[in-house]
């Protein structure tokens, strides 16, 4: 085995909820012990971003003394996508072996993947050719109980970490909020075909001013037994590959047909 195979694995977390969340601290809890855990995440929660990144303002990065017991630890003003450009440009002496996303207080199933902060930070890994997983735990309680969640990630990137990983690898990994005994298992889903049925709240602030407060239902229009949501309802850990190849490769068929005489 050659000296590079021997090197300890250096593992990448960030998350959307900002460094304090109980998510990261979980989540580093989680992997310690199989690598070299470097933090880098964002200094304040950053829910929803989706794939920002930060333009045109600068972008700070701190170095965080004793927030993680034994681990390197950074803070940036930015996204979770900046997180991982900042990572892999001026902190990271080379790239990762994985990173890890999460863990999220609240799910990032089914359409929610398009706006997650936290699955944007994986995505963005996988686009630097680093293997990624974004967790997330169905509870947004900051009080929320990860003993089932811990379990999970750690058996999850222990087996991948004793494998060879495709560069591009991205795993949208939920959990359901049961304990530990009544969970089902890891089952490999699809992304459900959901959306959310919003509606802006109009209120008046103490000015005599409009604003508005997003709500919405979450709604699932796929039956099938083979969905993330299916999965979490009946207790599995659903696990989602991902790409960040967007095209639709059925109707590129289908429009060359059509418009190859245009």
């Amino acid at each position: 085995m050659s000296e590079e195979q021997k090197e300890e694995p250096i593992i990448l977390i960030t998350n959307d909820d900002g460094i304090t969340a109980p998510g990261i601290r979980n989540l580093v809890e989680a992997v310690k012990e199989l690598g070299k855990v470097v933090v880098v995440a964002p200094d304040k929660p950053q829910s929803g971003m989706g794939h920002a990144i930060t333009i045109g303002v600068p972008l700070r990065l701190n170095k965080v003394e004793d927030m993680f017991e034994g681990v390197e630890s950074w803070q940036t003003s930015g996204t979770p996508v900046d997180c991982v450009k900042l990572a892999v440009d001026k902190i990271l002496h080379r790239k990762p072996d994985i990173c890890l996303s999460g863990i999220n207080h609240g799910a990032n199933h089914s359409i929610n993947v398009i706006y997650s902060g936290t699955m944007s930070a994986a995505m963005e890994a996988s686009i630097e050719s680093i293997p990624s997983i974004g967790f997330s735990l169905l509870d947004y309680r900051f009080e929320a109980d990860f003993t089932a969640a811990r379990f999970y990630v750690h058996k999850i990137v222990k087996s991948l970490l004793q494998t060879k990983m495709h560069k591009h690898l991205l795993l949208n990994v939920n959990i359901p909020s049961v304990p530990l005994n009544e969970m089902a298992g890891i089952k490999v889903s699809k992304q459900a075909y959901a959306k959310y049925d919003e509606d802006f709240d109009e209120r008046i602030d103490p000015h005599g001013k409009k604003y508005y407060w997003l709500t919405g239902e979450f709604k699932n229009f796929d039956t099938g037994e083979d969905t993330d949501v299916w999965a979490l309802e009946h207790n599995y850990v659903s696990v989602v590959p991902v790409q960040f190849d967007l095209t639709n490769y059925q109707l590129k068929k289908e429009l060359e047909k059509t418009w190859d005489v245009l």
